[in-house]
């Protein structure tokens, strides 16, 4: 039996994502449920993009990804089935499919058009759970719906170059449980038009002029504790999935601070490279 993972802007007050379970094993008594998060900020699709992108590689081929951020359907939101990279999500045609798109090209999509549909306010679970639970046995795209050639992109999420290659524009794309502030700048756009030479990193008054790959890297294990940066610090470095990531080494959102505080950095914002 496939996996069937769950990404939403539900939380965990409400009853929706009992709800959601329920209903798949209401279909299927012997599923596998796999929860990727129910915290995405609501209606959110660039944070949403960025969490899917980096979980659903870490599944088996044939994962079923069912996609719950701004689900309802319109004319411009159409409800999609897409089968990339050995995966399949399904969604609404928010763009949130744009991030892994943009990387690897879809081998099929669909847009969804089930037998005697409800037409409630809870789409995730009368459309979607029907459609991952058909996957799930084993059923195809084609029974689901039909060719869909209007996937949209989402655009904000590329950062521009400017000054004749000298300077790239990116933006806060995401922040995460420690305060520490994810931009769009992907270290292979980074290395493509740095060429080896120095930068500056400027995120409002704070310039830096380094990017690790670890936290610790900022330590220097031969100083002293009393002469070495630890603690409190910041640094900016290509996190787990090769973004540029400000933080706070070994911050506390909830105490102390993170970087996204502590810089006045949120959603959206503005980080800009200089290369000199």
């Amino acid at each position: 039996m496939a996996i069937i993972t769950l990404t939403t802007d539900f939380g965990l007050k409400d009853h929706f994502v009992g709800a959601l379970k329920g209903s798949i094993y209401k279909e299927l008594a012997d599923a596998k449920i796999v929860d990727i998060s129910h915290g995405i900020s609501p209606f959110n699709i660039h944070e949403c993009a960025y969490i899917l992108k980096n979980a659903y590689q870490n599944f088996p081929e044939g994962t079923i990804h069912i996609v719950g951020v701004d689900a309802e359907p319109t004319p411009e939101n159409q409800h999609i089935a897409v089968l990339v990279d050995g995966h399949y999500f399904i969604t609404a045609n928010t763009g949130v499919i744009g991030l892994i798109t943009s990387e690897v090209n879809p081998e099929k999509v669909v847009h969804i058009n089930i037998p005697n549909p409800e037409h409630g306010s809870f789409p995730v679970m009368d459309v979607f759970v029907k459609v991952a639970c058909h996957l799930a046995r084993g059923g195809t795209l084609e029974v689901v719906g039909k060719v869909f050639n209007e996937l949209k992109q989402l655009k904000e999420y590329t950062p521009t170059v400017t000054d004749n290659g000298n300077k790239i524009v990116g933006s806060v794309v995401y922040i995460d449980n420690y305060g520490n502030v994810v931009t769009n700048i992907h270290k292979n756009f980074f290395d493509a038009y740095r060429k080896g030479r120095d930068f500056e990193l400027n995120a409002r008054t704070t310039k830096i002029k380094k990017i690790y790959h670890r936290y610790s890297d900022i330590i220097n294990f031969n100083l002293d504790r009393n002469n070495r940066r630890g603690a409190g610090d910041l640094l900016a470095l290509f996190n787990s999935s090769n973004y540029i990531e400000l933080a706070i080494y070994k911050s506390d959102l909830n105490t102390v601070g993170g970087a996204s505080t502590l810089l006045g950095l949120d959603y959206r914002d503005m980080v800009t490279i200089n290369f000199l």
